[in-house]
């Protein structure tokens, strides 16, 4: 009966169904036994799944810890950023104009100013999660140039061009089908839209 268990990738060389089915029985053997259990992994599902508390390293160093949903939707840093999620969080040049609006790729986006503090001219990298994207034809925002369509079943990935470089954003299948044209506008609640420092990566987020 040991207080704690290590786990180091040991499900990295299992089949797709195969590593499912063992996470699952690796979480259901957790909570009866009730011990610690520290599990290493490069699988950002596994972590998401898995984890009470999650621990993003980088090089050595500890980027973020929190509970995932907290490590989600609220990152530390571009590295947790883009390293949680999949679809990746998307990631554009920007600059911020006053305080709560950011220019990005040709059009302004607003963000939450009691979140993040930016100082006006200061440059930054936006992110927006994919399934936090609208796209629409004929609205206010910032371009978005669409290249081709993943249909998924119960989710569709719109892959395009955003402020000169690669964009994705999710879609649920069964949503009103898309506009025909591949010229399209994004818009994004202020809420969630993240700011991070251009030359850091840290997240601008207010503290607390």
């Amino acid at each position: 009966e040991p207080q704690a268990f290590l786990f180091d990738e040991p499900l990295s060389n299992l089949d797709a169904k195969l590593r499912v089915s063992m996470r699952l029985e690796i979480r259901r053997l957790h909570n009866r036994l009730a011990a610690t259990s520290i599990f290493v992994t490069h699988d950002q599902v596994e972590a998401m799944t898995l984890a009470d508390q999650v621990v993003v390293m980088n090089a050595g160093r500890i980027e973020q810890v929190g509970p995932p949903t907290e490590v989600y939707r609220r990152p530390a840093s571009r590295f947790v950023a883009t390293f949680i999620g999949s679809p990746a969080m998307n990631l554009v040049p920007g600059r911020v104009t006053v305080p709560g609006l950011v220019e990005t790729g040709g059009g302004q986006l607003a963000y939450d100013a009691a979140q993040f503090v930016a100082a006006a001219g200061q440059s930054v990298e936006v992110g927006m999660r994919p399934e936090d994207i609208v796209l629409a034809a004929g609205i206010d925002g910032v371009p978005f140039t669409r290249e081709f369509v993943e249909e998924l079943g119960a989710t569709r990935l719109i892959h395009g061009t955003l402020a000169g470089g690669s964009a994705v954003a999710l879609a649920m299948a069964a949503s009103a089908e898309l506009p025909g044209e591949a010229a399209l506008r994004i818009a994004i609640a202020a809420g969630s839209v993240h700011l991070f420092d251009a030359e850091t990566g840290r997240a601008l987020r207010q503290s607390h």
